[in-house]
Formats: structure tokens, sequence, C-alpha cells
């Protein structure tokens, strides 16, 4: 620790409030728009980019909390964002050192909770020097690196099976589609391929609703089974246990479409084990087994956060108005054909999601090792 010095956070970098929106701008663009600690809509615009470090400046129960951009994003006024001098020490070192770190000791204490950045100029931080922050972040960035490539190619296949739900049921492309009238289905989706039906939901799947055991039965350990009370542990495909239960009769088996039902309606993953399953949610299963299918066409209907397809915007769902939702059935020849090729994109989609789990969590075992001096990069 003798090559390490402790500076003011002030006298390394820069501080800046976010920006309030602009009202008739909010809900369009492709940025997430944050508020303090929370996302609460989209922008056309951002003034924050991905790995950048935000502290949130006023937020209930937030105030004090360090996050790191996951992607571009516009921050209002309830958030600072820090630019760090690269002239003066390693960006990238301090991305990982500010993931250990929460800063609520500095909030006031007043009935307007909220942290200033001359509150934050006065932080004092301890770190070694340039080449040393240099390694450190090279190591662990790897890691990063390893998980953002594998991600991408999450996302292409993804793409893939989407194109191809939307090519056979919804452009209805589908292998001998030229020998296939259309007929008037009688329903909202007009003419469909004849063969095929317009169903509601509770004819072609099972639907549980989740129950929440009582909080004395949860805990951190590993005991019991992971349980999921909504979306506050969905990664981007497949959910992140955090929480286990020792009680829960409610369960979701390994396949089933994760769907919350409250507040973000409409947020769905997949589960890749048994778990329980917490009020927020329900699992939804084929009963013929045509689960690719099905994760595939919810997904084309759900198209926003808290929105069904048809555009109404819903705080909450029931099971009674889940199983009245109505979906194209193809004929079970196509469904089969389909699930063979999009089954394989889902298995690779999975195994790379636990490649990545993996490497998080050696990733965050060596973060608090490296950037607090008790283990050393050699060079």
């Amino acid at each position: 620790m003798s090559t390490w010095t402790k500076q003011k956070l002030g006298d390394v970098a820069t501080m800046k409030y976010g920006t309030m929106p602009r009202k008739e701008k909010v809900g369009h663009g492709e940025y997430d728009l944050y508020s303090g600690y929370r996302i609460i809509d989209k922008y056309p615009e951002s003034n924050c980019k991905k790995g950048d470090i935000i502290v949130v400046a006023r937020g209930v129960g937030g105030t004090g909390d360090v996050k790191i951009a996951s992607s571009d994003c516009y921050l209002t006024n309830l958030s600072i964002r820090i630019d760090f001098d690269e002239s003066k020490v390693n960006g990238k070192y301090f991305h990982y050192k500010f993931l250990l770190k929460n800063l609520r000791y500095l909030d006031s204490g007043s009935a307007q909770s909220q942290i200033t950045i001359s509150n934050l100029e006065h932080v004092e931080l301890d770190f070694p020097d340039i080449p040393t922050q240099t390694r450190i972040a090279s190591v662990l960035s790897a890691y990063d690196d390893l998980i953002e490539n594998n991600e991408k190619r999450i996302k292409i296949l993804e793409e893939m099976a989407e194109r191809l739900y939307r090519e056979w049921f919804v452009k209805f492309k589908f292998p001998g589609h030229e020998k296939v009238r259309l007929i008037d289905s009688g329903t909202e989706y007009g003419k469909i391929p004849e063969g095929w039906e317009v169903k509601l939901l509770g004819d072609i799947a099972l639907l549980i609703m989740g129950q929440s055991p009582t909080s004395d039965n949860y805990n951190l350990e590993n005991k019991g089974l992971p349980f999921h009370q909504g979306v506050a542990d969905f990664g981007y495909k497949y959910p992140i246990d955090r929480v286990s239960s020792t009680a829960g009769n409610k369960h979701a088996m390994r396949g089933d479409l994760l769907f919350s039902v409250r507040a973000p309606v409409g947020r769905m993953n997949i589960a890749n084990k048994k778990i329980i399953l917490g009020r927020g949610l329900s699992a939804i299963r084929h009963k013929e087994s045509f689960q690719s299918f099905l994760l595939l066409a919810f997904a084309d209907r759900f198209t926003k956060k808290d929105m069904i397809g048809n555009g109404a915007i819903y705080k909450s769902v029931n099971k009674d108005e889940l199983e009245k939702l109505k979906f194209i059935c193809p004929s079970k020849s196509i469904l089969g054909q389909f699930e063979s090729i999009v089954t394989t994109y889902f298995q690779e989609m999975e195994k790379l999601t636990v490649e990545n789990q993996t490497l998080s969590k050696t990733r965050d075992l060596l973060i608090p090792q490296l950037v607090t001096g008790k283990r050393e990069v050699k060079n």
C-alpha cells in the first residue's frame, strides 16, 4: 500500500447535475430516462454515456447510491454524473472502485434528503499510481469484454428468433405458405392461413400465479429454492438468483415464461431452473410444449414496458385477464418445424447467459481484492 495516496474527489474529477427533460419529449426515443435511482421512461437524447458513474442526489430511499450507467441514458437533476480527469487517474479503475461504494453517509438527513456536488468534491479516496490503476482496470475489463461479447451473441440469436417468428406467424411466409389460402378468422387478426385458429391463452397454456410466502422464510444462504417476487432480479433473458425461500407452493419450472403481473406489467424472463413465484409474477407454460413459440408470441404482443400490444397500459393484470388474451395458433406441423429451429437458439442463449454469470461472479470476487490493494497485480 506504500504507493497509494489519498486525494479529494474534486481534485481528480468533475461533477455535473443532470437536467430536467422537456415534457413533450418524455416517452419518446431510445434512451432510458433516469429520475434519481430509477428508470421512469424513454427520451430521445442522452447526457450520460455507458460506463459513467452516477450518484443519486435526491430520491426516496436512494440518496447516495452509486450506479454505473449500463448504456447511454438521460439523467434528470436528481442525479450527478462524475467525470474523471484521465490525465490524473484511470477512469476505468474508478469505474470498478465505485462499484463498491455508496455515499449515503453524505446525506444531510434533512427533510429534503439530498447530496450536492459540493459534498462529493470533499470525498477522500485512496488509490495507487496510474500504472497500477491501469493494470487493475485491464484485468477487470477483460472479464467485461467477454461478457459484452456474449451479450452481443445473445442479442443476435434473439433477433434471429424474432425475425423468424414474424416471417412465419405475422407475415405468414412459413414453409409451404404458397399452397395455403387465407381465410377470415372472425377476430381482430383478420385473415389467417386455413387450418390455423385464434385461441384464448387459457386454452393453450397453463398459468401459475405467484403467491409470496411469509418473509421469515427468506434467506440469502441458498436454503430452499430461489425466490422471485417480481422484476427486481430479472436479467436480460434469465433471472439472477439472489433471495431463496424455504417455503412457497407456487413454482415455475425450467423453460417457463416468467411474466410480471404487477407494475411494471409485461416484463419477461425465462426460468432456467425451478423457482418459487412471488405475487408479482406468473409462470406460463404451453400445454403441448411449443414453448419457444409461446415465448416469442408474448414478446411480439407485449411491445413496450407496461403495455399490452393493443396499446392499453396496465398497473396489474389477473389470471382471468391473461387467460382471455387471444393468440394465433398455427397447425401443429408448422409449430413443430418452428420449435425444432428456434429451440436451438434459446439453448445457446441460456448457455451464454450461464457463462456470463460465471464471469460476473469471478470479476466481482476480484474487484474488492484489487481496487483496495489486498491483492497485487504484477507487471
